[in-house]
């Protein structure tokens, strides 16, 4: 039988039976990437959704064990992903391959739920595959056994590499990378990516810069069947603002009971709870629907992820959790509520749906909002285009080099030059120059000048032979419950209690069912007696014991507070703002856009003006005793929340007394005591003055020094470099004791060593992450001499939407869109209320 089978190149005979018995033939470049790795070289691998990338990466390590079977002894290949889900679950499809082919190979999942005493097993027999993270990663190359664990190592499959590259957990996986090619140089990389603007850097960061650059090889699948992506029509006018989509969800209820299996993709874990409950509420049919998010305990998130895999539930509402990689083949339908604020990130998650190369993946785009109807439409044409805007590589950040500086430490001795080319040999950290790699190592031994007479901030020794050490074992265990680069807020354990409910401030026993987390601040509003929705439930507080929130299950028509989470929400795409600029500024082009988008469009134009692609309009107006300026950049939340505050200190200069500003993603909205319409008037040109770029300067660094963000991104620092330790052996410090030590360093720092290396890593961060100065200071230079503005009696249509962000309530559901509605038909009927000026 085999003869008879198609020549497949490299590919064995059992594999070509494996693949004649499935009705498959091996694809292009699966052989390719084979034949690739057979040479003895690195690969990327770029190819859309469902085209087998997972198994193509896998393909050369199983060919690799199969034939050298029995002879093969200690790990073989290391899988990283970005998601614990997506490591389970890729485990979980390399089960069937390894099983009917009779390979007789362990595959094993190592995350953050892994049990230690099978870490530890682990280490002492590891399997041939290991599937891991970049943190637990990182965790292996600091152990003492590293190098005996990794001396063999022949493959490392980095997989959706382009969502781990953007981040500092790109950097800290970059930096794991080096370490491995150090310790098996014979090592070889494979990335797998659906998504790619820059495949050079990609290519890059795979393979070893020092001593000299290079680029692993490139492989491209082209085609793939277009994925089948429309707007969700609901039949009715959407308000100016919210973001509950709560409109659009009988349509999206009856989408599940419509198709086989339905991913409800949202942006946040609060929108999850409450899409959750709605669709659940709606639910006459009792049809299987779950709820999975980063929060939720890790047992509950597997159950989820097992009952999908088993195709027994109706649909899923997920966050980011589940929108890379992962093969759920009964997918039939994705439906993501509210905008993609990307068109990157909506193609990675239309790709959960019938995952499969071949066939088109079905999705629907849910706005909330008019205005994320444009967002949306300009998605849309992005899909359309198969244009691609994932972000630009980035420079390695020196708190998570310094955590890895420690990591080495805890490894074994180390030299100062040798671990300095192996940095160097990362892609991130390539251009590092030796002086503030040194400064680095310097900080980690000593914490730096202002602070080296405290014993407890040195964490490395020099030794008389000249190599560096950790200073002691118990250094060397906070290093390991600390590690990561992913700082979230302070949490509390979510926890059933048993027995009784009792009086209210009286806590019951602890011991329960664990649910998941919510953050510390949050918990911390809660009185005995309040329900809150969490976990698909409704939960009444007991109390707090401890770390630990104790609930039993809330009474039926309650009104549940929704937990809110401090993590990092998506900003819009430079990408996609451009696409809706452009969309608004093209009447010709409306005959695209819902109805109810154009004629607020054409509403906005017979009152004042549209801008042009690149124009910036600034509209100013009185209203009730006080006087505004709105704009449009639609350059994201954080570059206008960033322009909104150093405006204020110019217009506070110009003695116009601002009294405050608020900001969405598409505008800002600036309220003042003195008129700016007459200012403007008497002063021709001030408005090319206050939107000139020199703002980024002074202004800025005046700003920063009195800010209370720059605390806040200090502590993030802290924390990822090891100057503080979150947690510590049978303890864990609260968001709060971490707060004031961090602010307590920070104060001492900023007054006798301004240039420490945190606080230069803060200002890093500041600037590329919170405050988006980068993108605002392109936006400042394309709208130099294109400002248009408009005096108006009255708001406009346009400034409605940002109107609505000034003294927002904080309440989440239909709640929250009632008094948004309120005001919104206040505003519009004081905008429409008169007829346009000739």
């Amino acid at each position: 039988m085999s003869d008879r089978l198609p020549d497949h190149g490299p590919l064995p005979p059992a594999f070509r039976r494996w693949f004649a018995s499935r009705g498959w033939a091996p694809r292009p470049h699966q052989l390719d990437l084979l034949a690739t790795a057979q040479a003895g070289r690195s690969a990327l691998l770029v190819a859309p959704t469902g085209a087998g990338k997972t198994l193509a990466g896998f393909l050369p390590t199983l060919v690799d064990l199969a034939e050298k079977n029995p002879a093969r002894s200690g790990l073989h290949t290391l899988y990283v992903s970005p998601l614990k889900a997506l490591a389970v679950d890729i485990a979980r499809n390399l089960d069937a391959p390894v099983a009917e082919m009779g390979l007789g190979l362990r595959v094993e999942t190592r995350t953050g739920d892994t049990p230690s005493h099978k870490r530890t097993r682990q280490i002492a027999r590891p399997p041939d595959i290991l599937l891991t993270t970049p943190e637990q990663l990182a965790l292996l190359i600091a152990h003492r056994e590293a190098a005996e664990l990794f001396s063999g190592l022949k493959r490392v499959v980095l997989d959706e590499l382009h969502a781990l590259v953007t981040s500092k957990r790109g950097d800290l996986l970059a930096l794991g990378l080096a370490r491995l090619h150090r310790l098996a140089p014979g090592l070889r990389a494979t990335g797998l990516s659906a998504t790619v603007r820059e495949p050079e850097a990609l290519q890059r960061y795979l393979v070893p810069q020092q001593p000299e650059p290079a680029l692993a090889d490139l492989i491209v699948v082209e085609g793939g069947a277009r994925p089948d992506l429309r707007m969700l029509d609901v039949g009715r006018t959407l308000p100016l603002a919210g973001h509950t989509a709560w409109q659009s969800m009988p349509a999206i209820y009856r989408l599940i009971r419509e198709h086989r299996l339905v991913l409800v993709f949202v942006n946040t874990r609060l929108q999850a709870e409450y899409t959750f409950q709605e669709l659940w509420n709606l639910n006459e049919d009792g049809l299987a629907i779950a709820l999975h998010h980063g929060s939720l305990d890790a047992t509950q998130r597997r159950r989820v992820e097992a009952a999908m895999a088993a195709g027994t539930l109706r649909a899923v509402v997920c966050t980011a959790t589940l929108d890379l990689g992962i093969d759920w083949g009964d997918v039939d339908l994705v439906v993501n509520i509210g905008a993609p604020k990307g068109a990157s990130r909506i193609m990675q998650r239309i790709g959960r749906a019938n995952h499969r190369m071949d066939e088109p993946s079905k999705a629907y785009l849910v706005p909330a909002n008019r205005f994320e109807m444009l967002e949306c439409r300009a998605a849309l044409d992005a899909v359309e285009a198969a244009a691609q805007d994932t972000p630009d590589p980035r420079i390695g950040a020196p708190d998570v080099l310094a955590q890895h500086v420690l990591g080495m430490a805890c490894a074994g001795p180390f030299d100062l030059a040798d671990l300095y080319d192996e940095v160097r040999s990362a892609a991130p950290y390539a251009g590092l120059d030796y002086a503030e790699y040194e400064a680095v190592v310097d900080y980690v031994a000593t914490g730096g000048y202002a602070l080296r007479a405290y014993e407890r901030f040195a964490k490395i020794l020099r030794g008389s032979d000249g190599l560096w050490r950790v200073r002691d074992a118990r250094t060397a265990q906070q290093y390991r419950m600390n590690i990561g680069t992913i700082i979230e807020a302070a949490t509390v354990t979510v926890r059933m209690a048993r027995g009784v409910r009792g009086k209210p401030g009286t806590l019951l026993p602890a011991g329960g069912r664990r649910l998941g987390e919510i953050e510390e601040d949050f918990a911390e509003t809660l009185t005995p007696g309040d329900t809150f929705l969490f976990a698909g439930e409704v939960l009444r507080f007991e109390g707090l014991k401890e770390d630990e929130a104790l609930v039993t299950r809330g009474p039926p028509g309650s009104d549940p507070a929704i937990p809110s989470y401090a993590g990092a929400k998506f900003p819009l795409s430079t990408f996609l703002a451009a696409r809706v600029r452009a969309l608004i500024a093209d009447p010709s082009g409306w005959d695209r856009l819902p109805a109810q988008v154009a004629g607020y469009l054409a509403e906005q134009r017979r009152r004042s003006r549209l801008p042009g692609p690149d124009d910036l309009l600034v509209e100013t107006f009185p209203r009730a005793g006080r006087y505004y300026l709105t704009c449009f950049p639609f350059e994201g939340r954080l570059a206008h929340q960033t322009l909104g505050m150093l405006l204020t200190r110019r217009l506070e200069r110009a003695r116009l007394r601002p009294l405050g500003f608020a900001a969405n993603d598409y505008g800002l909205a600036i309220f003042c005591a003195r008129d700016l319409s007459q200012h403007m008037q008497e002063h021709p040109g001030v408005l090319d003055a206050l939107f000139s770029e020199d703002m980024l300067g002074d202004d800025l660094e005046d700003w920063l020094a009195e800010s209370a963000m720059m605390k806040r991104t200090f502590r993030q620092c802290a924390v990822i470099a090891g100057l503080i330790e979150r947690r510590h052996p049978g303890q864990r410090k609260s968001g709060r004791q971490v707060t004031i030590s961090t602010d307590l360093i920070y104060d001492v720092l900023r007054r006798h060593q301004p240039d420490h290396l945190l606080l230069r890593a803060a200002r890093q961060d500041a600037a590329t992450g919170l405050l988006d100065v980068r993108r605002l200071g392109m936006m400042l230079s394309r709208i130099r001499g294109r400002i248009i503005h408009e005096a108006l009696p009255r708001v406009s249509p346009l400034s409605v939407n940002v109107m609505l962000e000034i003294g927002r309530e904080r309440v989440y559901g239909e709640g929250a869109d009632e008094i948004l509605a309120e005001a919104e038909a206040a505003l519009i009927d004081e905008a429409l209320g008169s007829p346009p000026p000739p």
